[in-house]
């Protein structure tokens, strides 16, 4: 296998990363304009522990670490974590927090392409959950992750599909409706299909072993993983051991068979705030009729998606 040759070290949005550094301070704000990263991060830490068979003593790489929700939560399920960002701000906040917390996490600001350079298969795990669509060049970051992780090793990406129903409920829905992120947070010019993505995976040398979805119900304010990849999903990945032991790679085909193979989450670790559902009646009725038109809709808004 040939691993993509694109090396650009200096794959970076200097506007993405500012949006980030603009709202560092308050990365770990449970209310903030990160709630629900926070509120995803238990579904995302259960799915990685599934798929790479636990974290205890694994090197682990979290790619567009920021703040640290995940470096934080691996390195409490027993991992030896790195956490590579390029926004100086938030590793700030991240080193902060982990030093209050007496976590043990080493933060470096640099790119994941120039971290592939110097650190070729030292990782056991490695993880980009929401940062391919804020890169100009998200094959790069597959390729680098792919040159970063040890034979055998587990990759983990995460990102939002590019279709209507993705707009209606990444950026119209949560920026503009419910107000869960900040409003230009997303680009549906970014957003990457699966199809998209698992292409980029099939040029290196990794093989898919599963895909899955992230959904938000925003009438019971509830987060879950299910099969459907419409918006939000993920996509595990794992490097090629031996290529004279592997008898096949699966085919994007084959994935979409597999996602019936993926586990189930433990409905204990399903995020639900009962108690937080909307802060009152009028958002309550916005979201309803909205998600009414996005479980109804078929009006195609963009010609590119």
């Amino acid at each position: 296998m040939n691993t993509a040759s694109t090396h650009n070290t200096q794959n970076i949005d200097h506007d993405e990363i500012a949006k980030f550094e603009a709202v560092a301070s308050r990365w770990w704000d449970l209310e903030g304009e990160f709630k629900p990263l926070h509120r995803i991060n238990p579904l995302r830490l259960n799915y990685i522990l599934e798929r790479a068979d636990g974290l205890f003593e694994k090197n682990v790489l979290d790619v567009g670490c920021g703040g640290g929700i995940l470096s934080e939560s691996m390195a409490v399920a027993g991992a030896k974590v790195t956490g590579l960002d390029m926004g100086g701000e938030p590793l700030q906040v991240a080193r902060l927090h982990a030093l209050e917390s007496g976590v043990n996490v080493s933060y470096v600001q640099e790119t994941v392409e120039a971290h592939a350079e110097a650190n070729p298969q030292k990782y056991d795990v490695v993880t980009c959950m929401e940062m391919l669509e804020h890169v100009p060049d998200p094959a790069s970051v597959v390729a680098a992750c792919a040159r970063l992780v040890k034979p055998g090793g587990h990759v983990f990406f995460s990102t939002i599909n590019r279709n209507n129903k993705a707009w209606l409920m990444a950026i119209f829905g949560a920026e503009y409706v419910l107000k869960m992120v900040p409003k230009g947070t997303h680009d549906i010019k970014k957003f990457i299909k699966p199809s998209e993505l698992l292409a980029m995976v099939d040029r290196t040398d990794l093989f898919e072993r599963g895909i899955m979805g992230l959904h938000y119900n925003p009438l019971t304010d509830h987060f879950k993983l299910g099969k459907n990849v419409d918006v939000n999903y993920m996509v595990h990945t794992q490097s090629l051991a031996d290529e004279k032991k592997i008898k096949h790679r699966l085919s994007p085909a084959a994935g979409i068979k597999a996602q019936k193979m993926v586990f189930k989450p433990d409905s204990a670790l399903v995020t639900n705030s009962k108690s937080l559902v909307f802060s009152s009646l009028t958002r309550s009725l916005l979201a309803t009729s909205f998600f009414r038109i996005v479980s109804n809709t078929n009006i195609a808004f963009f010609s590119n998606v």
